[in-house]
C-alpha cells in the first residue's frame, strides 16, 4: 500500500524498515517537524522496524527535530549523515553496527637479486625505522590493487602480484577502530626509484639479510619477510581468485592456499578489478 501524501514514501528493505533520502524527498524545516510526526505514527500503524534517515549535508536542519524525535546517529560519510530509530517496542533493537575496522596494507616487493623494497617515512611512528611500503585501502578497492597503487605511488615501482604473506588485527587505532593489516608479496616490474617527498624521507633496495638483521626494522616486518621466504622454501601460494555471488550478482575475492610445482614460477596478478 503506497504511503499517504502527507509523510514520507521512504524506501522498504527486506528487514521491513523505511530509509528516506533527504536529496529525494527533501521537507522544509518548517513543515518537516509535523511530517515527521506524521510519519512516524503511520509505520508504527504499519508495524515497521528500522527507520533511516540519510541526511545530505544541506539539509542538516533536520537533524535536530530526528535527534528530538528518537533518532540515534548511526553513522556519517563525507556529504551525509545517517541516523535512525527502532520502532518495534516487542522486539530488541536489532540495528548492525557500522564498519568499525580500518584495512590497511603492506607491499612485501622482492627483486632478482633478493633485496627487497623498503621506505622511511617522513612521520614514522618509530623514527628512522625501515618498513614496508604501505597504506590504507580505498572504497571499493581490493587488497591486492591497494598494494599495488601503494607501493607505485610511494615509491614509483609497478608490480604484479606473488602471494599474500600475512595479516595482523589489532584494536584501537585510528579512530578508534580495530585494524587490519594484510601483507601482500609483489614481484617488481621495473627498478627505478622515485620517492613520493610528500610521504617518504627515503627508501632503497635493502638485501634480504640485511634487513632480517638491521636494527632499525620492527620485528614484526622481519616476521613477514620471514613467511615469505617459508613460503617459497615450501612451495606455497596464498593465491586470489575472482568469484561472483549466485544470488546478488556480485564479484568478490577468493583466497586460499595453494601448493605449487617445484619449477613452477610464481603466478602473476589476478584480475581484480
Amino acid at each position: 500500500m503506497d504511503a499517504p501524501p502527507e509523510v514520507f514514501k521512504g524506501q522498504l528493505d527486506r528487514f521491513n524498515g523505511v530509509t528516506i533520502d533527504s536529496s529525494k524527498e527533501f521537507a522544509s524545516e518548517e513543515i518537516f517537524p509535523e511530517k515527521l510526526e506524521k510519519s512516524l505514527q503511520y509505520w508504527k500503524e504499519q508495524k515497521r522496524r528500522a527507520i533511516w534517515f540519510s541526511v545530505k549535508t544541506e539539509h542538516s536542519s533536520w537533524v535536530p527535530h530526528l535527534t528530538k524525535a528518537g533518532f540515534e546517529f548511526h553513522h556519517a560519510k563525507h556529504g551525509v549523515v545517517v541516523l535512525y530509530r527502532w520502532l518495534p517496542e516487542e522486539e530488541y533493537e536489532n540495528i548492525p553496527v557500522y564498519a568499525h575496522t580500518m584495512l590497511g596494507v603492506g607491499g612485501l616487493v622482492v627483486n632478482e637479486n633478493n633485496e627487497v623494497l623498503v621506505v622511511c617515512e617522513r612521520f614514522s611512528l618509530i623514527p628512522n625505522s625501515w618498513k614496508l611500503p604501505g597504506g590504507y585501502a580505498e572504497p571499493h578497492e581490493n587488497i591486492i590493487d591497494a598494494a599495488i597503487r601503494e607501493v607505485r605511488e610511494e615509491t614509483g615501482i609497478e608490480c604484479e602480484f606473488n602471494t599474500v604473506i600475512s595479516l595482523r588485527h589489532s584494536h584501537g587505532g585510528i579512530f578508534g577502530c580495530s585494524d587490519i593489516y594484510c601483507v601482500v608479496a609483489l614481484s617488481p616490474k621495473s627498478s627505478d626509484l622515485r620517492r613520493c617527498e610528500r610521504e617518504i624521507a627515503k627508501l632503497e633496495w635493502m638485501p634480504i639479510s640485511e634487513y632480517l638483521e638491521h636494527p632499525n626494522v620492527h620485528e614484526t616486518n622481519r616476521h613477514f619477510v620471514r613467511c615469505y621466504l617459508d613460503y617459497k622454501d615450501r612451495g606455497i601460494r596464498f593465491t586470489c581468485e575472482m568469484g561472483k555471488h549466485q544470488v546478488l550478482k556480485k564479484e568478490y575475492c577468493l583466497y586460499y592456499m595453494k601448493p605449487l610445482h617445484k619449477d613452477q614460477e610464481a603466478l602473476t596478478q589476478p584480475k581484480t578489478s
